[in-house]
């Protein structure tokens, strides 16, 4: 059977190590930190359960799986995928960035491209193999964490000298596996998921950082391995006041691996810097997840455009020409990364007969979706004004009667009671202007990596070729 909500919170009773506000906290799944958000995605495996009919599949040997552990040998088998992370981060209005599909959807692409990992090591192959199996039976969430800790980033990881670890690298090897020490970010959802997948994103330097390339997955509550969370934008947030950072604050934390053995069955790449590369670049592994984002982002565009939409009815100012002319705006965001996802899903490239997204369209939503955001939230402040500014300070006020009486007399609107009123605008003020926003707000501007990179991976893929030959056409006449 699929994951249900209640087998993926047993089991997430791990006794793993997380460190929050000076606290080492061991019972993660009830702290007041993390568990709306751990329920949230509780929430989304029941919802899979209940829509088994689209969210699964059964294997050739009739086992039933969650569907973003198929593989697209088919070009049906891609669209299912897309919808079914669309229908899934319609649960969170598409606010869960690194819902269970999403590193389950690297794995994927990985294991299209075994072939890749088969001539680097027949065995490093086989251990990829067999993991991949291992956590589609289980149906496991994984988080990943990539990217090395800043430090001086004038260096790359080898040439610390005076701190080589730093950055997560091998202190030895023997017959059982490697031991690990260091620090790896920005592990989003360590809270929340089961196992970490490691790897290195950066640019290494041959000769001085092979024991920095590495990739390899472990449980979360392996001995050693140290979970530092930022803050939790959802301790203390009250549902009605704050009803997004109360639900979807997935949280994003650095690891520390303390001398961690990471058995050699669990280790899929070992101090080879080019491969490293290969895996991200050369495998389906960014597409595959890019289809998720791209679910996720277009549903999240949709969800603003609504919300500034309710608000202008709200304020009396929908039938505006200047504040149609911004919802249209908002509406042609959201359209343009739902038609992205649908040309995406329906006009693949083959590569050993699988389905894989085309790499271009997905770089194009890249930076399309980075320049795209900040315009958004800067739409909805203005047609915000101070009204996000002028609310009750919490919920409490609306229990006290005497407040509550001046509330109803000034917190008007002619579609909406006052108290309805104030928590619609307490949502808008969670979207554009909360702790949980800004942070969401860096999110989609550096989760695909900064823009000169996006800018950069678009530039390389884009088909110069084709579009020179137009030129040449008319430079003939």
């Amino acid at each position: 059977m699929i994951r249900t909500g209640e087998r993926y919170l047993d089991d997430l009773r791990d006794g793993r190590t997380i460190f929050i506000n000076g606290e080492k906290v061991t019972n993660h799944v009830d702290h007041p930190a993390f568990r709306n958000a751990i329920r949230s995605v509780a929430k989304l495996y029941d919802y899979k359960v209940e829509h088994a009919e689209e969210m699964a599949f059964r294997t050739e040997a009739g086992e039933q799986k969650s569907l973003y552990w198929q593989l697209p040998s088919t070009p049906e088998k891609l669209i299912a995928r897309g919808h079914m992370s669309y229908e899934w981060a319609k649960q969170t209005v598409g606010w869960l960035g690194r819902s269970p599909d999403y590193v389950a959807s690297a794995l994927v692409g990985m294991i299209t491209h075994i072939d890749l990992f088969e001539s680097y090591s027949q065995e490093r192959a086989d251990a990829l193999r067999n993991y991949f199996a291992y956590v589609s039976e289980k149906d496991l969430y994984l988080t990943y964490a990539l990217i090395n800790p800043q430090g001086d980033r004038s260096k790359t990881p080898g040439e610390h000298t005076k701190n080589i670890y730093h950055t997560l690298g091998v202190v030895e090897k023997n017959a059982k596996g490697i031991i690990v020490r260091g620090a790896k970010m920005l592990s989003t959802g360590a809270a929340l998921a089961d196992e970490v997948l490691v790897g290195s994103y950066k640019p290494l330097q041959q000769g001085v950082d092979e024991r920095y390339a590495l990739s390899f997955a472990m449980p979360l509550s392996t001995k050693g391995i140290k979970i530092i969370s930022r803050r939790s934008y959802e301790l203390g947030a009250n549902s009605k006041d704050y009803p997004l950072s109360s639900q979807f604050d997935e949280n994003d934390s650095m690891l520390y691996f303390d001398d961690v053995l990471v058995p050699w069955e669990r280790v899929f790449i070992f101090e080879d810097i080019e491969m490293c590369f290969k895996q991200m670049e050369s495998t389906a592994t960014e597409v595959m997840m890019d289809v998720q984002s791209l679910a996720r982002y277009a549903v999240k565009l949709h969800f603003l455009a609504g919300l500034a939409q309710v608000m202008t009815e709200t304020n009396g100012v929908c039938q505006y020409p200047a504040v149609k002319e911004s919802l249209a705006q908002l509406a042609c965001y959201a359209m343009n990364i739902e038609g992205l996802f649908n040309s995406v899903l329906h006009c693949p490239k083959v590569y050993n007969g699988w389905y894989i997204p085309d790499k271009t369209q997905l770089c194009t939503y890249r930076v399309i979706s980075q320049s795209i955001y900040p315009k958004v939230l800067e739409t909805i402040r203005k047609l915000a004004g101070g009204g996000i500014l002028m609310l009750p300070s919490s919920e409490a006020d609306l229990e006290n009667d005497e407040i509550l009486s001046i509330i109803e007399k000034t917190q008007y609107s002619s579609v909406a009671s006052p108290v309805e009123r104030v928590r619609l605008m307490k949502l808008v003020w969670d979207a554009v202007g909360s702790e949980f926003a800004s942070r969401h707000h860096q999110y989609e501007l550096f989760y695909a990596g900064a823009s000169y990179q996006t800018l950069g991976q678009l530039y390389k893929q884009y088909d110069w070729g084709s579009s020179k030959e137009l030129v040449d056409k008319i430079k003939g006449f």
